[in-house]
């Protein structure tokens, strides 16, 4: 369940409610009764803990010389070739 953060508009009061997704938003302050809006959250980043998880995992892998080029390579014109050897 998803944790969601409000604020007061009357007080500026700020919190945050452990709801259901389908849970209605919350409309009454907890602290003086006024109406209360439903703030946009960043949410939780996923992090990882514990030994191994960066040096077997994540970890870049150099590109110096180790690795073949990217680029495709040139095509020789077919159309090309087979006017020049006509003669």
């Amino acid at each position: 369940m998803p944790t969601y953060d409000y604020r007061c508009l009357s007080c500026g009061f700020e919190f945050e409610e452990f709801q259901s997704i389908v849970a209605e938003s919350l409309t009454v302050c907890p602290k003086c009764g006024g109406r209360l809006q439903r703030l946009i959250s960043g949410g939780a980043g996923l992090i990882f803990k514990g030994a191994g998880f960066y040096e077997t995992d994540y970890k870049r892998k150099s590109t110096a010389g180790s690795s073949p080029s990217t680029k495709p390579e040139k095509k020789e014109n077919k159309a090309a070739e087979s006017t020049s050897g006509d003669t």
